[in-house]
């Protein structure tokens, strides 16, 4: 990883972001804390997770917003209009405001779409394609080494101050991040693609994901272990609450452990693409969640550290495995389409599944939904692995970088146009005639004169 920190435009992006992440770590648990102690239901508490993802199914017409227009001055912008859109909070005062904090939620959502494709373009034009897996790697890393602290401290802000101050964090964050992205060197602008009608842009980044094989493999493992993943996110407040007994703000304690984990995660994260390629890191990545939730369906908080720690270990893997593949395997001028695509497809099922998970854990024991989900991403994790040779390791040799177009064979001029004055003659020895060319009358290997070539047509 050190490599890709010697460069310093990827430096001073990697500062901006983590301002932002920052603010996102304390303040997204907050939000679902803040909602259970208002109301006091682990359901609606969950739920607020869920308005968080639900905005993914507009993510094919914000991938093509994305796509048209530069990365860096969007990518600030976004920063920007994120910070105003958490003022609400400030408005937050009992359960009958439950609403305001579900409305944030969604809000956020969609910028968190938009971040996100706007990010993975910017890092496809930065960063060299032998660079990507490092990249993410180090971003993964870091963003999960937050979780170290970030829970706990926003949990803790959160206890002693309100959701107010928690607020306020998030738009200093996020304005931050802005602030550091303007200093960012003005990338390589992509050519521009020639432009198809609107219906048609929107489905490019679908078309591009079905038709490309590691990608489509990807996503299907991915979305079946995505369909009960969501689960989690409610069966947790259970499991804190129903399990051991404590208050919902402990929830903060288990993802600080599940951050100890990511951080492991993200730093061996790079190796495994250079070892088992995208789609076998993905693979591990999911299979590495089902132990943590067969561990979670026994409610023993020692067995319950290790399983959060496995879990850790699960996301930045899966995160690095499927952002890899898709600057690898994507036009860059289809990135933003494709990454919000895939967010789409991906937290399509991971929607459902939180709500589902919301609504289950009124009914059903917590640990047979955990046992459930075990199950589930063991056999997603499978599906995966039979696939890793569609995306082939990449050590010893250099990724191939995505053609922006189609790759055609260059035209062959017709004879006679060779004799027209200003047209350029052809210097690639490789594909030179060792006889002197009878229509041109240029000299060949031989040395004939453009006379003794006339003679011999004659």
């Amino acid at each position: 990883m050190r490599t890709i920190l010697r460069r310093p435009d990827f430096r001073l992006l990697f500062g901006g972001l983590l301002a932002s992440m920052t603010a996102e770590s304390i303040l997204l648990l907050a939000l679902a804390i803040w909602v259970k102690d208002l109301t006091g239901s682990n359901g609606l508490a969950g739920a607020t997770i869920f308005a968080v993802i639900a905005p993914m199914t507009l993510a094919p017409l914000v991938g093509w917003v994305v796509d048209r227009y530069p990365r860096r001055p969007f990518f600030l912008g976004a920063n920007v209009l994120t910070a105003a859109l958490l003022a609400p909070l400030f408005t937050v005062r009992d359960a009958g405001d439950v609403w305001i904090v579900y409305l944030v939620a969604a809000l956020y959502g969609l910028s968190s779409i938009t971040l996100g494709a706007a990010l993975s373009g910017l890092i496809r034009e930065m960063v060299p394609v032998e660079l990507l897996a490092e990249a993410n790697g180090v971003l993964q890393t870091v963003r999960q080494g937050i979780r170290l602290v970030g829970p706990l401290v926003g949990a803790a802000l959160y206890a002693a101050l309100g959701g107010w101050v928690l607020a306020g964090i998030g738009m200093v964050g996020f304005l931050t991040a802005a602030t550091v992205v303007t200093a960012l060197p003005t990338p390589q602008q992509v050519p521009p693609a020639v432009r198809l009608r609107w219906p048609a842009e929107l489905g490019a980044g679908l078309r591009h994901l079905a038709g490309e094989p590691a990608l489509r493999r990807a996503l299907l493992g991915y979305g079946l272990g995505s369909l009960v993943m969501g689960f989690s996110e409610s069966l947790i407040f259970a499991y804190v609450d129903q399990g051991l007994n404590r208050d919902a703000a402990f929830v903060g304690v288990l993802v600080t452990v599940q951050g100890v984990g990511g951080l492991l995660g993200g730093l061996c994260s790079p190796t495994l693409v250079r070892r088992l390629g995208e789609v076998g890191t993905l693979a591990a990545g999911v299979a590495f969640f089902s132990p943590a939730a067969l561990a979670l369906a026994y409610p023993d908080l020692r067995l319950g550290f290790v399983a959060v720690l496995l879990a850790g270990v699960s996301l930045p893997l899966t995160m690095v495995g499927l952002h890899t593949l898709i600057q690898r395997r994507t036009p860059p001028a289809l990135v933003g389409r494709v990454a919000a695509a895939t967010q789409a497809v991906v937290s399509g099922p991971q929607a459902f599944s939180i709500g589902a998970g919301a609504l289950l854990v009124g009914f059903l024991d917590y640990r047979l939904l955990f046992a459930l989900v075990g199950v589930a991403t063991l056999a997603a994790g499978s599906y995966l692995w039979r696939g890793r040779h569609l995306s082939a390791p990449t050590t010893g040799a250099r990724p191939p970088t995505p053609p922006t177009r189609p790759t055609l064979p260059a035209p062959r001029r017709p004879a006679e146009d060779a004799d027209r004055p200003g047209l350029p003659a052809s210097t690639d020895r490789r594909h030179r005639d060792p006889f002197p060319n009878k229509a041109s009358g240029r000299p060949g290997w031989g040395g004939r004169s453009p006379r003794m070539n006339r003679q011999i047509r004659r």
